[in-house]
């Protein structure tokens, strides 16, 4: 296996531990979340998480690799956070929205990195076009998660 393609693996297979994060982090927000509406659409990032996780899986297992099939350590220390806040903030859409918005910031941050990194290490054009297509996906939920928790605030006052 060339090391280009090991380095792929690896940017790749992390974030698979993102997006397994995030498909937990949708999840276990939607079943703390009250209204429907909102509910409806955490569960349908997390589907959409699984679909990415799906996608990466693919790439790595195309480029001769092992993808990674669970969350990472930290995403896992996130949601014992989230449910013990949670659990202290009486659960309201506020309080889940902000913690699912920490979230899409952790994940966000991650699929910069790999962007930055897949270019500097000048990764197959396959590789690159997947990172940025997942990219503006993930940047497309922190903008909607933001503008959700924005309208449950300006309800609450």
């Amino acid at each position: 296996m060339s090391d280009i393609n090991k380095e792929a693996i690896s940017i790749l297979n992390d974030l698979i531990e993102t997006s397994i994060d995030g498909e937990k982090g949708f999840h276990t927000a939607a079943e703390d979340a009250k209204n429907p509406e909102i509910k409806a659409y955490l569960l349908s990032r997390s589907s959409g998480c699984k679909t990415s996780v799906a996608e990466l899986q693919a790439e790595v297992r195309a480029l001769g690799g092992d993808p990674e099939d669970s969350s990472s350590i930290a995403g896992g220390a996130h949601r014992l956070w989230v449910n013990l806040k949670s659990a202290l903030s009486g659960k309201n859409d506020e309080a889940v929205l902000n913690e699912v918005e920490s979230g899409e910031d952790h994940a966000l941050k991650a699929y910069k990195e790999a962007s930055q990194k897949a270019t500097e290490k000048n990764l197959p054009v396959n590789v690159t076009s997947l990172i940025q297509r997942q990219l503006q996906g993930v940047q497309a939920n922190h903008d909607k998660v933001k503008a959700l928790r924005n309208t449950v605030r300006a309800a609450n006052k």
